[in-house]
């Protein structure tokens, strides 16, 4: 099949999307596919190539994909295009993945979480793995996802959702009881989360959201282990238990620092499956497909508390859903291809 891999974007997760867009398409190419790595905001600039011809590339591109691991600097990156206009797709993107049998979405965060690519393939005919635009974009606002968890009587914190200005801090922070955690709605690798123990912290906590955006859920700050389940077509995964490093899980000690990863997750059965039906429930009721990753804490009184789902997890081979999927002896490779057949499934294509 010819594949179209795309990564980058102008999410806050850019990098960590060239990771899993990189190790996507080396394993595709492994197992005899013609897939090629494109990133959705620079696409061909600089690149002397006809863009349905990148399928022929021996290495499929990866080796023009920069590396990194560190939070990018999104303005710098949109003054390094030579095409200043505000479309999202860079030079040739749309040629190239029209020219694909099917796009697989190595995207995370804003571009490619949110619907928005999604519905321009809709709109174009082009089949694309995961989820469809408007459960895409349920899952990525937080704040509807909480709407959503209560409404399916899914336990999550108790919550709140503000919009607000730097001149609105002084009003809000009377209206925020700490401890807490406060997430602008559609951030993501922890970026624009704020933990708050302190009635104290709140100024400054909620400044650095805004740097991230203006909109925000603010959690009761649970106590709990840190857990997240996959589901994969209609099967919800092993879980895997994340135990954070002395420093916290941010952005930085999640992908520079070393957090341990237990998978399966030191769990009972009945704890898997509380944790793996939630996931499942949470799925349906957002009407996911494909596959997904949901977060949790659980509690030493054996509650779960469910805090987000994410449509387009990380898939570097280290990355928990592959994790699980190799639990049950789904090997990265053969993910891939699963991914890709559940997709061309849901969209009526043999």
């Amino acid at each position: 099949m010819n594949i179209a891999v795309l990564a980058g974007g102008l999410s806050t997760e850019r990098n960590i999307s060239f990771l899993s867009g990189v190790n996507i398409c080396r394993a595709l190419r492994e197992r005899g596919h013609r897939a090629a790595v494109v990133d959705l905001y620079m696409g061909f600039e600089g690149l002397d190539l006809v863009p349905k011809d990148a399928f022929d590339v021996p290495d499929g591109l990866v080796s023009t994909i920069p590396a990194g691991r560190e939070e990018p600097n999104l303005e710098a990156v949109r003054r390094s295009r030579a095409d200043q206009s505000g479309s999202i797709f860079g030079k040739g993107v749309l040629e190239f993945c029209a020219a694909a049998d099917i796009v697989f979405l190595a995207l995370h965060g804003q571009c490619g979480e949110d619907g928005r690519v999604q519905a321009a393939f809709d709109l174009m005919g082009i089949p694309y793995t995961g989820a469809d635009y408007r459960s895409s974009a349920m899952a990525m606002d937080k704040a509807i996802t909480k709407v959503m968890m209560e409404s399916a009587g899914i336990l999550t914190p108790k919550w709140q959702e503000f919009t607000y200005t730097a001149a609105d801090i002084p009003v809000l922070c009377q209206s925020i009881a700490c401890p807490c955690v406060i997430k602008v709605v559609t951030g993501g690798s922890s970026l624009g989360v704020q933990v708050v123990d302190r009635a104290e912290q709140l100024p400054e906590a909620l400044t650095l959201c805004l740097k991230y955006g203006n909109h925000v859920v603010v959690e009761e700050k649970i106590t709990g282990r840190e857990l997240t389940c996959g589901v994969l077509g209609e099967e919800y995964l092993p879980a895997v238990e994340i135990i954070p490093d002395e420093a916290g899980y941010d952005y930085n000690n999640k992908y520079n620092g070393k957090p341990r990863e237990l998978c399966p997750a030191p769990i009972t059965e009945a704890e898997q499956k509380l944790l793996g039906e939630t996931t499942l429930k949470l799925y349906h009721k957002l009407g996911l497909s494909v596959y997904s990753r949901a977060d949790f804490l659980l509690t030493e009184d054996g509650k779960a508390y469910c805090l987000e789902i994410n449509t387009l997890p990380g898939m570097t081979p280290t990355s928990l859903i592959p994790q699980e999927a190799a639990a049950v002896g789904i090997s990265y490779g053969e993910l891939c291809e699963k991914i890709i057949a559940l997709s061309l499934h849901q969209r009526g294509i043999r």
